[in-house]
């Protein structure tokens, strides 16, 4: 005898009566809430680049070597014989 896989799989029998039309479900309207960060984060960040953009003349490049550089360099000079 074969077993349902869910216990409560059936479904119940529909009413041949259809719905009056008068009442509607309540899925006509979506309200979403969005936390106060979900739209300050965005936004600060966006200002953020903005800032970056408009100024790039305050830009420097580095003149020191790159300490990965010199961790490589050193440890080169340690393991040649």
């Amino acid at each position: 005898m074969p077993v349902p896989a869910h216990p409560r799989s059936h479904r119940p029998a529909v009413s041949s009566r259809p719905a009056p039309a008068s009442h509607r479900p309540a899925v006509d309207r979506v309200e979403i809430r969005l936390p106060w960060w979900a739209v300050a984060l965005p936004a600060v960040a966006f200002a953020a680049l903005l800032l970056m953009i408009m100024s790039p003349g305050q830009a420097q490049a580095a003149t020191a070597d790159p300490a990965l550089g010199q961790l490589i360099e050193r440890t080169l000079h340690l393991l040649a014989p």
